[in-house]
C-alpha cells in the first residue's frame, strides 16, 4: 500500500482503544482513508478502495469490505488471491466513542461520492441463462452492505431495456448497471441517446457486471485498471464509483440510425454472433463451437471499406473521397435524418466529413471488425491498441 507524503494525509483522525475479539486493541483512522489496527501482526483497511459500508450491531461496530485474499486477511501487503468478503468487528469502549468511530467513517466515505442510488438492469436470458441468480448471489449481497438502494428490472423481450432507458426518471437514479453481457448495455446505450433530454441522459454513469456470453465491455474496463473479469470486481467498482469516459460510434444501416459502444462486425465474426443464437443454451461455448464450423465453410463477402486512417496508418488502402451519392454506406446522415429524430435525439457527431484524408480497401473480405475497446469478449483480445477513454 502506498500513502500519501503528506503531513495532512497521514495524520490520525480518530485514534482509540476498542475490543476486538475480546481482547482491547489500539485503532487509528487516518486522513488519508487508512485504518491501522494490531492483531497477531499489523492489519489496515483502505476505506475508499476495500470498506463496504459500515453498520453499528448493539454495542459493536461493523465494517465490512471486499480484500485481497492472496496473502491473508486484512493484511498489509496481501495480493493476488483474489477478492473476499470479510468483516471488522469491533467494539468502543463507551456510547460517545461508538458515536464518534461512527461519524467519522461514514462522513469519509459519504465524501467519496458514490453511488446510493441505483436502476438495474438484469438480462435472465443471456449466456447461460445465469444472471438473475449471479444478481440474487452475489450482486445484491454486496449492495446491500453498501447501503446502496436499487431498483430491479429483469428485461422481458429483446430492446425491453432500450424501451426503459428512453423513459426512466434519470433523476431518481445515480447511475444505471447492467447485470448482463454487452447487448443490454448497448440497448441502455441507445435508449438514452434516443431521449429528448440525451445530452444530459449520457452523462448518467453506467455500469456493467460480466454475467452474459461475451462480456467484452466488463473484461475490457477491468482489464485496463488490472483488475480480472470478475462479478465481485466489477461490483466493487461500481460501489465506489469509479468511472471512465468512452467513445459512442453512429452507425447508419440505410435509414436506420444506432449507436454502438463495443464494437461493429461484418462477415464471420458477425455470422458467428448472429447464427450462433440456435445454440445459447451451450452459453458462451455456442460462440466457438460455432466458430469452428463457419471457418471450415468459411465465406466470402464482397464489398469496400473506406476510412479515415489514424495517424501512423496512412500508407494502408488507396486513396479515396467521401462519397455521398445517396448509397446507404456512405451517405451523410444528417441528409436523411426526418425531422422528428433531428430534434429530439442525438445526430452523431459534428463533422465535416467530405473535408477528410479518405482511404478504401477493397474486398472481397472474410471479416471486418471494428472495435471499440480492447477486448470483444472475456477471451477475445481482437483489438490490443484500442484504448478504454480516459
Amino acid at each position: 500500500m502506498d500513502r500519501p507524503d503528506s503531513d495532512f494525509s497521514s495524520r490520525p483522525v480518530l485514534s482509540d482503544r476498542v475490543l476486538i475479539n475480546g481482547a482491547v486493541t489500539p485503532v487509528t483512522f487516518f486522513a488519508d482513508g487508512v485504518l491501522r489496527w494490531t492483531e497477531r501482526g499489523e492489519r489496515s483497511l483502505i476505506v475508499e478502495k476495500e470498506v463496504l459500508g459500515v453498520k453499528v450491531e448493539g454495542p459493536k461496530v461493523r465494517i465490512g469490505a471486499l480484500v485481497d485474499g492472496g496473502g491473508g486477511i486484512f493484511c498489509v501487503g496481501s495480493s493476488g488471491g483474489g477478492l473476499v468478503r470479510k468483516d471488522l468487528v469491533f467494539e468502543p469502549l463507551s456510547e460517545d466513542s461508538q458515536r464518534l468511530w461512527c461519524q467519522k467513517l461514514l462522513e469519509f466515505i459519504d465524501s467519496l461520492g458514490r453511488p446510493k442510488r441505483l436502476f438495474v438492469f438484469v438480462n435472465p436470458f443471456g449466456g447461460s441463462k445465469s444472471a438473475s441468480k449471479i444478481f440474487v448471489d452475489e450482486v445484491k449481497p454486496l449492495f446491500d452492505d453498501a447501503g446502496v438502494q436499487f431498483t430491479l428490472q429483469e428485461t422481458q423481450y429483446q430492446l425491453h431495456a432500450k424501451e426503459v432507458a428512453k423513459t426512466l426518471d434519470l433523476s431518481k437514479y445515480d447511475g444505471i448497471v447492467c447485470v448482463s453481457g454487452d447487448g443490454i448495455l448497448v440497448e441502455v446505450v441507445n435508449g438514452l441517446l434516443e431521449r429528448e433530454d440525451w445530452d444530459t441522459a449520457i452523462k448518467m454513469p453506467l455500469g456493467v457486471v460480466p454475467a452474459g456470453t461475451g462480456n467484452g465491455m466488463a473484461k475490457s474496463l477491468l482489464d485496463s485498471v488490472g483488475e480480472p473479469c470478475k462479478v465481485s470486481n466489477a461490483v466493487l467498482a461500481i460501489i465506489r464509483g469509479h468511472k471512465r469516459s468512452l467513445d459512442v460510434a453512429t452507425i447508419w444501416q440505410g435509414k436506420t440510425k444506432f449507436f454502438s459502444v463495443l464494437m461493429l462486425a461484418w462477415g464471420l465474426v458477425a455470422d458467428v454472433d448472429i447464427e450462433s443464437e440456435k445454440y445459447r443454451w451451450m452459453g458462451s461455448a455456442r460462440l466457438d463451437f460455432y466458430a469452428i464450423q463457419r471457418i471450415v465453410h468459411l465465406r466470402q463477402y464482397n464489398g469496400s471499406i473506406s476510412f479515415v486512417p489514424a495517424p501512423g496508418f496512412e500508407g494502408f488502402g488507396e486513396p479515396t473521397s467521401y462519397n455521398d451519392d445517396g448509397e446507404s454506406t456512405n451517405t451523410d446522415p444528417s441528409q436523411e435524418k426526418p425531422t422528428k429524430v433531428r430534434q429530439l435525439a442525438y445526430e452523431g457527431p459534428d463533422i465535416n466529413l467530405k473535408n477528410m484524408n479518405w482511404r478504401t480497401i477493397k474486398g472481397p473480405f472474410v471479416s471486418v471488425w471494428l472495435h471499440n475497446v480492447p477486448w470483444g469478449g472475456e477471451d477475445t483480445r481482437a483489438a490490443p491498441d484500442a484504448k478504454v477513454g480516459l
